[in-house]
Protein backbone atom coordinates (compact mmCIF):
# COMPACT_ATOMS: atom_id res chain seq x y z
CA UNK A 1 0.00 0.00 0.00
CA UNK A 2 1.41 3.40 -0.93
CA UNK A 3 2.07 5.96 1.78
CA UNK A 4 -0.47 8.29 0.17
CA UNK A 5 -3.25 5.69 0.32
CA UNK A 6 -2.28 4.73 3.87
CA UNK A 7 -2.39 8.36 4.97
CA UNK A 8 -5.80 8.78 3.34
CA UNK A 9 -7.13 5.77 5.21
CA UNK A 10 -5.80 6.97 8.56
CA UNK A 11 -6.85 10.65 8.18
CA UNK A 12 -9.26 11.90 10.82
CA UNK A 13 -11.29 15.02 11.46
CA UNK A 14 -12.90 16.64 14.49
CA UNK A 15 -16.67 17.04 14.25
CA UNK A 16 -19.25 18.42 16.65
CA UNK A 17 -22.60 16.71 17.13
CA UNK A 18 -25.42 17.39 19.64
CA UNK A 19 -23.79 14.72 21.81
CA UNK A 20 -20.27 16.20 21.86
CA UNK A 21 -16.97 16.33 19.98
CA UNK A 22 -15.97 13.28 17.96
CA UNK A 23 -12.71 12.37 16.23
CA UNK A 24 -13.88 10.43 13.20
CA UNK A 25 -12.24 9.11 10.01
CA UNK A 26 -11.98 11.66 7.20
CA UNK A 27 -13.62 9.08 4.96
CA UNK A 28 -16.45 7.07 6.46
CA UNK A 29 -15.51 3.95 4.49
CA UNK A 30 -12.28 3.75 6.49
CA UNK A 31 -13.93 3.75 9.93
CA UNK A 32 -13.33 0.99 12.46
CA UNK A 33 -15.58 -2.06 11.96
CA UNK A 34 -16.12 -2.07 15.73
CA UNK A 35 -17.62 1.41 15.71
CA UNK A 36 -21.21 2.40 16.44
CA UNK A 37 -23.24 5.17 14.86
CA UNK A 38 -24.77 7.86 17.05
CA UNK A 39 -28.40 7.00 17.80
CA UNK A 40 -31.23 9.42 16.97
CA UNK A 41 -32.49 11.19 20.09
CA UNK A 42 -36.05 10.58 21.21
CA UNK A 43 -37.77 13.93 20.49
CA UNK A 44 -38.43 16.04 23.60
CA UNK A 45 -42.13 16.28 22.82
CA UNK A 46 -42.40 12.48 22.89
CA UNK A 47 -40.95 12.03 26.37
CA UNK A 48 -42.83 13.99 29.06
CA UNK A 49 -41.48 11.54 31.68
CA UNK A 50 -38.19 9.84 32.45
CA UNK A 51 -38.00 6.60 30.45
CA UNK A 52 -36.47 4.82 33.46
CA UNK A 53 -38.19 5.99 36.66
CA UNK A 54 -41.24 7.71 35.12
CA UNK A 55 -40.56 11.01 36.89
CA UNK A 56 -42.41 13.87 35.20
CA UNK A 57 -40.23 16.54 33.65
CA UNK A 58 -40.82 20.13 34.71
CA UNK A 59 -38.93 23.35 35.33
CA UNK A 60 -36.89 21.75 38.14
CA UNK A 61 -36.55 18.24 36.70
CA UNK A 62 -34.66 18.54 33.44
CA UNK A 63 -34.48 15.89 30.75
CA UNK A 64 -31.22 14.43 29.47
CA UNK A 65 -30.53 12.17 26.51
CA UNK A 66 -28.26 9.16 26.82
CA UNK A 67 -25.58 9.48 24.14
CA UNK A 68 -25.48 5.72 23.58
CA UNK A 69 -29.17 4.76 23.29
CA UNK A 70 -30.76 8.17 22.60
CA UNK A 71 -33.50 7.72 25.19
CA UNK A 72 -34.65 10.48 27.56
CA UNK A 73 -33.99 10.40 31.31
CA UNK A 74 -33.94 12.57 34.40
CA UNK A 75 -30.60 13.58 35.88
CA UNK A 76 -30.73 10.86 38.54
CA UNK A 77 -31.11 8.12 35.92
CA UNK A 78 -28.60 9.60 33.47
CA UNK A 79 -25.88 11.25 35.52
CA UNK A 80 -22.78 9.22 34.61
CA UNK A 81 -20.26 10.53 32.10
CA UNK A 82 -18.38 7.58 30.64
CA UNK A 83 -15.94 7.22 27.70
CA UNK A 84 -17.70 5.96 24.57
CA UNK A 85 -14.87 5.05 22.23
CA UNK A 86 -17.00 3.04 19.85
CA UNK A 87 -18.62 6.32 18.79
CA UNK A 88 -15.26 8.15 18.75
CA UNK A 89 -16.17 10.74 21.40
CA UNK A 90 -13.20 12.80 22.53
CA UNK A 91 -14.47 13.22 26.09
CA UNK A 92 -16.66 11.08 28.39
CA UNK A 93 -20.34 11.58 27.59
CA UNK A 94 -23.60 11.33 29.52
CA UNK A 95 -25.11 7.85 29.59
CA UNK A 96 -27.93 6.08 31.36
CA UNK A 97 -27.03 3.49 33.98
CA UNK A 98 -27.57 0.52 31.67
CA UNK A 99 -25.53 1.96 28.81
CA UNK A 100 -22.79 3.17 31.17
CA UNK A 101 -22.35 -0.40 32.42
CA UNK A 102 -21.90 -1.67 28.86
CA UNK A 103 -19.43 1.10 28.02
CA UNK A 104 -17.40 0.33 31.15
CA UNK A 105 -17.16 -3.30 30.06
CA UNK A 106 -16.08 -2.30 26.56
CA UNK A 107 -13.33 -0.11 28.01
CA UNK A 108 -11.38 -3.29 28.84
CA UNK A 109 -11.31 -4.15 25.14
CA UNK A 110 -9.90 -0.74 24.17
CA UNK A 111 -7.53 -0.49 27.14
CA UNK A 112 -6.15 -4.03 27.06
CA UNK A 113 -7.35 -6.42 24.38
CA UNK A 114 -7.04 -4.04 21.44
CA UNK A 115 -3.36 -3.55 22.32
CA UNK A 116 -2.89 -7.33 22.29
CA UNK A 117 -4.47 -7.57 18.82
CA UNK A 118 -2.30 -4.76 17.48
CA UNK A 119 0.87 -6.38 18.88
CA UNK A 120 0.11 -9.70 17.19
CA UNK A 121 1.07 -13.30 17.95
CA UNK A 122 2.63 -16.27 16.18
CA UNK A 123 0.43 -19.10 14.89
CA UNK A 124 0.42 -22.08 12.61
CA UNK A 125 -1.85 -20.73 9.88
CA UNK A 126 -3.92 -22.74 7.42
CA UNK A 127 -5.62 -20.77 4.65
CA UNK A 128 -8.52 -22.51 2.96
CA UNK A 129 -7.74 -26.12 1.99
CA UNK A 130 -3.98 -25.71 2.11
CA UNK A 131 -2.48 -28.95 3.35
CA UNK A 132 0.48 -27.79 5.40
CA UNK A 133 0.15 -24.92 7.90
CA UNK A 134 2.61 -22.04 7.75
CA UNK A 135 4.14 -20.22 10.70
CA UNK A 136 2.94 -16.62 10.54
CA UNK A 137 2.48 -13.58 12.74
CA UNK A 138 -1.14 -12.44 12.87
CA UNK A 139 -2.01 -8.93 13.99
CA UNK A 140 -4.71 -6.31 13.65
CA UNK A 141 -3.88 -3.32 11.45
CA UNK A 142 -3.53 0.10 13.03
CA UNK A 143 -6.87 1.29 11.62
CA UNK A 144 -8.52 -1.90 12.96
CA UNK A 145 -9.85 -2.82 9.52
CA UNK A 146 -7.64 -5.78 8.56
CA UNK A 147 -6.08 -8.91 9.96
CA UNK A 148 -2.52 -8.98 8.64
CA UNK A 149 -0.70 -12.30 8.24
CA UNK A 150 3.05 -12.21 7.70
CA UNK A 151 5.35 -15.16 7.14
CA UNK A 152 6.91 -16.41 3.93
CA UNK A 153 3.88 -14.77 2.33
CA UNK A 154 1.67 -11.80 3.16
CA UNK A 155 -2.12 -11.82 3.44
CA UNK A 156 -4.71 -9.27 4.53
CA UNK A 157 -8.28 -10.12 5.53
CA UNK A 158 -10.88 -7.39 5.98
CA UNK A 159 -12.29 -7.65 9.51
CA UNK A 160 -15.71 -6.57 8.20
CA UNK A 161 -15.73 -9.61 5.90
CA UNK A 162 -15.53 -12.10 8.79
CA UNK A 163 -18.84 -13.92 9.19
CA UNK A 164 -18.14 -16.52 11.90
CA UNK A 165 -15.51 -17.05 14.58
CA UNK A 166 -15.13 -20.36 16.39
CA UNK A 167 -12.72 -20.92 19.26
CA UNK A 168 -10.97 -24.30 19.29
CA UNK A 169 -10.22 -25.75 22.73
CA UNK A 170 -8.36 -28.81 23.93
CA UNK A 171 -8.20 -30.80 27.13
CA UNK A 172 -11.92 -30.84 27.96
CA UNK A 173 -15.20 -30.14 26.25
CA UNK A 174 -15.69 -26.48 25.23
CA UNK A 175 -17.08 -24.48 28.15
CA UNK A 176 -15.93 -26.97 30.75
CA UNK A 177 -13.47 -26.04 33.47
CA UNK A 178 -9.83 -26.61 32.55
CA UNK A 179 -10.33 -26.33 28.78
CA UNK A 180 -7.43 -24.59 27.06
CA UNK A 181 -7.75 -22.37 24.01
CA UNK A 182 -5.77 -24.01 21.22
CA UNK A 183 -6.80 -22.06 18.16
CA UNK A 184 -9.53 -20.38 16.16
CA UNK A 185 -11.40 -20.88 12.89
CA UNK A 186 -12.65 -17.85 10.98
CA UNK A 187 -14.89 -17.80 7.94
CA UNK A 188 -14.86 -14.72 5.74
CA UNK A 189 -16.03 -13.55 2.35
CA UNK A 190 -13.64 -12.81 -0.49
CA UNK A 191 -14.51 -10.00 -2.93
CA UNK A 192 -15.57 -11.41 -6.27
CA UNK A 193 -15.79 -15.00 -5.01
CA UNK A 194 -18.82 -17.08 -4.12
CA UNK A 195 -19.25 -18.61 -0.68
CA UNK A 196 -16.78 -18.14 2.15
CA UNK A 197 -13.11 -18.86 2.73
CA UNK A 198 -11.64 -20.26 5.93
CA UNK A 199 -8.69 -19.29 8.07
CA UNK A 200 -7.46 -21.56 10.84
CA UNK A 201 -5.07 -20.33 13.53
CA UNK A 202 -3.35 -22.86 15.81
CA UNK A 203 -1.15 -21.88 18.74
CA UNK A 204 2.34 -23.39 18.43
CA UNK A 205 3.44 -25.88 21.07
CA UNK A 206 7.15 -25.13 21.28
CA UNK A 207 7.62 -21.95 23.35
CA UNK A 208 5.56 -21.26 26.50
CA UNK A 209 5.83 -17.47 26.23
CA UNK A 210 4.75 -17.59 22.60
CA UNK A 211 1.84 -19.87 23.52
CA UNK A 212 0.65 -17.51 26.26
CA UNK A 213 0.81 -14.58 23.84
CA UNK A 214 -1.17 -16.57 21.28
CA UNK A 215 -3.81 -17.51 23.87
CA UNK A 216 -4.18 -13.85 24.89
CA UNK A 217 -4.51 -12.85 21.23
CA UNK A 218 -7.21 -15.46 20.61
CA UNK A 219 -9.18 -14.31 23.67
CA UNK A 220 -8.95 -10.70 22.47
CA UNK A 221 -10.06 -11.69 18.97
CA UNK A 222 -13.06 -13.53 20.41
CA UNK A 223 -14.11 -10.34 22.20
CA UNK A 224 -13.54 -8.33 19.01
CA UNK A 225 -15.84 -10.71 17.12
CA UNK A 226 -18.63 -10.01 19.60
CA UNK A 227 -18.24 -6.26 19.13
CA UNK A 228 -18.22 -6.74 15.36
CA UNK A 229 -21.52 -8.62 15.53
CA UNK A 230 -23.05 -5.88 17.71
CA UNK A 231 -21.99 -3.23 15.20
CA UNK A 232 -23.70 -5.11 12.38
CA UNK A 233 -26.91 -5.56 14.40
CA UNK A 234 -27.16 -1.85 15.25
Amino acid sequence: MSSVVAARRDAKKLVRSPSGLRMVPEHRAFGSPFGLEEPPWVPDKECPRCMQCDTKFDFLTRKHHCRRCGKCFCDRCCSQKVPLRRMCFVDPVRQCAECALVSHREAEFYDKQLKVLLSGATFLVTLGNAGKPETMVCRLSGNQRCLILDGDGHHEIEVASISTVQVVTEGFAPGAGGARVAGMCLQYSVPGAEGTAQLRLTAAEDVNASRRQAAAWLAAMHKAAKLLLESRDQ
